[in-house]
């Protein structure tokens, strides 16, 4: 999984309108999406909307806590993710280096694409045999 951090900019004080992003980003995010499913690696990729309309639910104590967004920290935010699948973790970095994030961030800003591997119920050893057909009856009927 490759992770767009950041937050996309908010227009004045409404938390549900997006600034559009410049046309060279969308082109160049546009080419890179081509890239990733003309080599068959891409499995999904979603941008996302700003914190300023999400919402976290914060567990501690016994208690959960609902805390509106925006939140403060915008580079440690996911702006939007690529779902990739690869042979290797060099492969996901090299297309990770490749993401034109640099086009969305000026002078002094930075950019951060994230590689995280996604893990697979199946590599869990403690999993029972009939937890482990539960995860498979659901993964079926997600696909179909």
């Amino acid at each position: 999984m490759l992770l767009l951090k950041g937050d996309p900019q908010v227009d004045g004080d409404s938390t549900d309108a997006i600034s559009q992003p410049p046309e060279e980003l969308i082109g160049a995010m546009l080419k890179y999406n081509e890239d990733l499913a003309k080599a068959g690696v891409l499995l999904a990729g979603e941008g996302l909307y700003p914190s300023a309309s999400g919402a976290r639910v914060i567990y501690k104590d016994g208690k959960r806590t609902v805390v509106d967004g925006p939140f403060a920290e915008a580079k440690e935010l996911i702006a939007g993710f690529y779902i990739i699948q690869v042979r290797s973790r060099e492969e996901a970095i090299e297309w990770a280096s490749r993401c034109p994030v640099d086009v969305a961030v000026g002078p002094g800003q930075e950019a951060v694409v994230e590689v995280r591997q996604v893990g697979e119920s199946e590599e869990l050893e403690n999993m029972t045999e009939d937890q482990r057909s539960t995860e498979r009856a659901l993964r079926a009927s997600l696909e179909s």
